[in-house]
């Protein structure tokens, strides 16, 4: 398929700045994949699509304050550094965007805080915009990343950049599940997880089977091929546990719904899968790019958001919705006044 096909006019003010106050309460269109039915729901009505022994595939993974500003030796230039992820613990090496790119050089020092108590030195050059910085901090290393991340901002999406971060997106910008630190972005489709939610879940015996993927920002970064076979998309760390294979795989051999919740589980999930369409414990890194048409190995059922245009979250869902369905979906979803983006509404594709 072509890159211009997954484009479609989307205004700005359909773009959610803020999410629902209460996480389960957002809008849920519900597409049933089989008859291309469309049904409109709130959240918390998910609980209803699924029985007893049926299971839900959670991206655990926990989001830091990525988004740094600081200031250029001598000149005092102002500078966004995005902390992508360290690379060494003991030398305080860190893989990093900056902008504007074109200000930094090799050598440059750069301070951080009100009182420029961190410093950083660029140490290398490893894309136009990417850079490697050395933190200069003597101190212990749990001591030195409460500092470094006390200095940085939720980092979220240029889509709703446009306002300042407020206290209340630290909690929201975050599933109630997170709890292995390394995305740089969060996995949107966990966002719309109450407490409440999950506990009317395991009331009706729905398995949960949680996977880490940290999310980066290759699903934000733009396709700028025509031709999707020629895209490459950027590596993320990920972990299956035997104990989050073995939950899966029992709901498949007992032909029972498995929901993937979001893009990133759903990539993970296909990035590690037997040759008999088992999942299978994984430690490693994945680079997997899902788009129409492709043959899913595992989930018959997937949550996520309402994705952006062109972008290659938009490809996972039309992958496994559909392209056709999907599209129409999204042009339904646009009519009835749904909310696109991180913080917007929910999507929910099933069988039956």
């Amino acid at each position: 398929m072509k890159l211009s096909q997954f484009n479609f006019r989307l205004s700005g003010d359909k773009i959610a700045q803020f999410p629902t106050e209460y996480r389960d309460e957002s809008r849920l269109l519900v597409l049933h994949r089989q008859t291309g039915e469309i049904e409109h729901k709130v959240f918390k009505d998910i609980v209803q699509y699924f029985d007893d022994k049926d299971v839900f595939v959670f991206n655990d993974t926990k989001v830091f304050p990525a988004r740094l500003y600081g200031n250029k030796e001598k000149t005092g230039a102002r500078i966004e550094v995005f902390l992508l992820r360290e690379l060494n613990e003991e030398q305080r090496l860190w893989d990093v965007l900056v902008d504007p790119a074109r200000k930094i050089r090799i050598g440059n020092k750069l301070y951080f805080g009100e009182d420029e108590s961190m410093v950083a030195e660029v140490i290398d050059n490893t894309t136009s915009r990417g850079r490697t910085l050395r933190f200069l901090y003597d101190g212990p290393h749990d001591e030195f990343k409460r500092l470094l991340y006390s200095l940085g901002e939720t980092p979220l999406p240029h889509e709703i950049i446009k306002r300042a971060p407020v206290p209340e997106d630290v909690e929201r910008f975050q599933s109630i599940f997170a709890r292995n630190e390394g995305a740089v972005t969060a996995p949107t489709a966990n966002l719309h997880f109450s407490r409440e939610v999950m506990k009317r879940m395991e009331i009706k015996g729905i398995d949960f089977s949680f996977i880490t993927l940290h999310a980066g920002l290759g699903n934000f970064r733009g396709v700028d091929v025509e031709d999707l076979t020629k895209h490459k998309t950027d590596s993320e760390q990920m972990v299956i546990t035997q104990e989050a294979a073995d939950i899966v795989n029992k709901a498949k051999d007992n032909r029972r719904q498995i929901c993937a919740v979001g893009t990133t589980t759903m990539r993970a999930i296909e990035s590690s899968v037997s040759t008999d369409n088992h999942l299978k414990p994984f430690v490693g890194w994945t680079n997997k790019f899902i788009f129409p048409p492709y043959e899913f190995s595992v989930a018959n059922a997937m949550v996520s958001n309402f994705h952006l245009p062109l972008s290659t979250l938009l490809m996972v869902v039309a992958a496994f919705g559909g392209y056709e369905q999907v599209m129409d979906a999204y042009h339904v979803a646009l009519k009835e006044g749904y909310r696109f983006g991180t913080y917007g509404d929910a999507m929910l594709i099933i069988d039956k």
